[in-house]
């Protein structure tokens, strides 16, 4: 054993001091070298005593001390040599075990991958060199969903798969998504729960962790390979290095962009507007949501316009959070003749004139979702002739309405007097004659006064957010089901030149809001 033992341990020295075996026949052939291997593996079966006594043994032959530390040095770099072809072997069975075993072909294999979450799809990577190579398919990185709940994402692994997308990429989704206070499947509404996720809160957390998402994470977008081209979708939640320039660039990068969601990023809405103007205009959906609830003033009317404009296609249209003003609504409600989906809850300035003699024009007569949620001017009398449109057969598509609100509706001459359970709204008339209309009107009970202090802190401080799809509740709201209506006031809209005798006109203001001083 020792004779063998020492013939091993000085082969990989010998060998490499030897030129290749074309230059040299005295080194052993291929099959001598396989009978020595052979033999010297066969050494494993006997007890680790005996090799570590021949070991010892072989040691103590060696006349000096740099000779003992040579022969370590060749057993530790033999041992090394052994374990990676060892290893590696086991690499290539298992790999062609399951090309043999696995029962589909590589193109449904790419296929399954594909439909994987991002997580799921490293972890088939990992798992043998054939699934290696099929997860490496850009078709397997065409929807990259890297959407967590604690920051766990960095630049470096978008980087990574938005290169590997290539031109394949069609959607892609970032950030930090809050988990929600109830499953999906639930009737309560889905509520961001940031009550326990503040932003100092992630400040901190992201000042100890390597895992945070910077202003410069969607700069791959428009790299080299343009991989942002062809991307349909982009949904950013909660990255809040994000900044207006960053974002715009981004946008620049994607001009078959077709869903935006955007929120609570410390971005500006008119900047972002007029970023999603120049770049994207081919958009249908557009999500935004304000990080600073009622602080945003920013949108301006040749905005609205241009938005008009140069986005005609847009279906879908939630601005979430923001003071908007009612005149700079109905410009984009009215010019928006495809608008089917609407979303301006927890705005802090609409009163719903916006919507008077809108049934029956071209511009809002396809919509089929309006929520008001929770939008502190909205007036008790304006939902009331809406309800009376309605009857009147306006909004002939309308499915669903939500004017739930957490501080009641505001009066006609003063919304300092709530109102919690209206008797001017036709409720139950709406409920016989449009029963495919589901009415959504959640409110405290009569009673439950706040006072005004405590209402403009709830709006402008609150850390809650609504959900991004619709509520079913049904535990505390009235539902009513409607058929469509016009507006037969003898007011008129009022909104066509901005202004209105039943709702006071704010003056715009040329200041913007800084979101980016902390």
């Amino acid at each position: 054993m020792d004779a063998l033992f020492q013939l091993q341990t000085s082969v990989p020295s010998s060998m490499a001091k030897r030129p290749c075996p074309s230059q040299n026949p005295r080194i052993p052939t291929f099959t001598q070298m396989d009978l020595l291997l052979e033999a010297f593996l066969g050494l494993s079966d006997s007890s680790s005593i005996c090799i570590d006594l021949s070991f010892e043994r072989l040691l103590d032959s060696l006349p000096s001390d740099l000779d003992q530390t040579l022969l370590i040095d060749r057993a530790l770099k033999m041992g090394t040599y052994l374990l990676e072809a060892g290893k590696r072997s086991a690499r290539k069975r298992a790999t062609k075990h399951n090309s043999v075993v696995w029962a589909l072909p590589p193109d449904l294999t790419i296929k399954v991958f594909s439909m994987l979450d991002a997580q799921s799809l490293c972890f088939a990577t990992a798992t043998c060199s054939m699934f290696h190579k099929c997860a490496m398919d850009p078709s397997c990185y065409s929807n990259i969903d890297l959407t967590t709940v604690s920051p766990r994402v960095n630049n470096a692994v978008v980087s990574t798969m938005i290169h590997r997308a290539g031109n394949s990429l069609q959607s892609l989704k970032l950030g930090i998504v809050p988990g929600p206070t109830s499953s999906p499947g639930s009737c309560q509404p889905l509520v961001y729960n940031v009550s326990s996720f503040s932003w100092n809160d992630k400040r901190s957390r992201q000042g100890k962790e390597s895992s945070v998402l910077t202003r410069s994470c969607l700069s791959p977008l428009g790299g080299a390979s343009t991989p942002g081209m062809l991307l349909k979708t982009l949904h950013l939640y909660n990255i809040e290095r994000m900044d207006s320039p960053s974002l715009r660039a981004a946008l620049s990068a994607c001009p078959s962009l077709l869903d935006l969601e955007i929120v609570g990023l410390h971005v500006e809405l008119r900047q972002t507007l007029m970023s999603v103007i120049e770049n994207c205009p081919l958009i249908e959906r557009l999500f935004f949501e304000s990080s600073k609830t009622g602080r945003d003033d920013s949108l301006k009317s040749p905005t609205c316009v241009d938005l008009v404009q140069k986005c005609p296609r847009l279906v879908s249209l939630a601005l979430r959070g923001f003071k908007l003003h009612d005149y700079k609504v109905r410009i984009l409600v009215k010019g928006l003749r495809r608008l089917k989906y609407v979303d301006f809850s927890t705005s802090y300035s609409i009163t719903g004139s916006f919507l008077r003699n809108l049934g029956n024009n071209i511009g809002g007569n396809l919509l089929e979702v309006l929520i008001l949620r929770d939008c502190m001017h909205l007036k008790e009398m304006e939902v009331a002739r809406f309800m009376a449109s309605l009857l009147a057969g306006d909004f002939k598509f309308l499915r669903h309405l939500d004017i739930s609100n957490r501080e009641g509706l505001a009066s006609e001459n003063d919304w300092y007097e709530r109102c919690y359970n209206s008797s001017i709204i036709p409720i139950e008339q709406v409920m016989k004659e449009r029963p495919d209309v589901c009415f959504l009107a959640d409110f405290p009970s009569e009673g439950s006064y706040f006072e005004i202090e405590q209402m403009l802190e709830s709006e402008v401080n609150s850390d809650v957010s609504l959900p991004t799809q619709l509520s079913s509740d049904t535990s505390d709201s009235m539902f009513i089901s409607s058929s469509e209506s016009s507006y037969n006031s003898d007011q008129g809209s009022g909104n066509e030149d901005g202004r209105d005798a039943g709702y006071v006109i704010f003056e715009e203001s040329s200041d913007e809001v800084d979101y980016l001083a902390l």
